[in-house]
């Protein structure tokens, strides 16, 4: 990412206060489509391609894209936002259950062995490299 690139996400106004991004931060997927619905179409397009360009708010601004319209999108985001409309709808076809709204997936243990774990061999029938160098060496005096 260039300098002057990252001073302009900095500089960047939230569209919303920030009681109502640390709600939306922390609610659920259901939860967040409510307070999506309270915001006005216009600060939803812009609050949707400011989510998105920040990586911990990807995920909430996708779900914020796909509440809003194609031209609001582009008119605030300029190409960007029209490849995150795109992206929202393909998303909405392809959304999986276990995706949290933060974009974190379910966490699954293994049910079987991860590895075969082969038996340790009898000393007495199998002698080590060392024991042989030494039975090699008591033999040759």
């Amino acid at each position: 990412m260039l300098p002057e690139h990252r001073v302009l996400l900095e500089d960047e106004p939230c569209p919303v206060s920030d009681k109502m991004l640390g709600e939306m931060y922390r609610t659920s997927v259901h939860g967040l489509h409510e307070l999506i619905e309270t915001i006005p179409p216009t600060t939803r397009a812009l609050l949707a391609v400011y989510c998105y360009r920040r990586a911990h708010l990807a995920s909430i601004g996708m779900a914020i894209a796909a509440t809003c319209e194609k031209d609001d999108l582009s008119s605030f985001g300029g190409n960007a936002g029209v490849v995150l409309f795109e992206r929202s709808r393909e998303s909405q076809k392809s959304s999986s259950a276990e995706t949290h709204a933060s974009g974190r997936r379910k966490i699954t243990l293994a049910t079987g062995p991860l590895r075969q774990v082969s038996p340790i061999e009898d000393e007495a029938n199998s002698p080590s490299p060392l024991k042989k160098l030494i039975q090699a060496l008591s033999r040759r005096r």
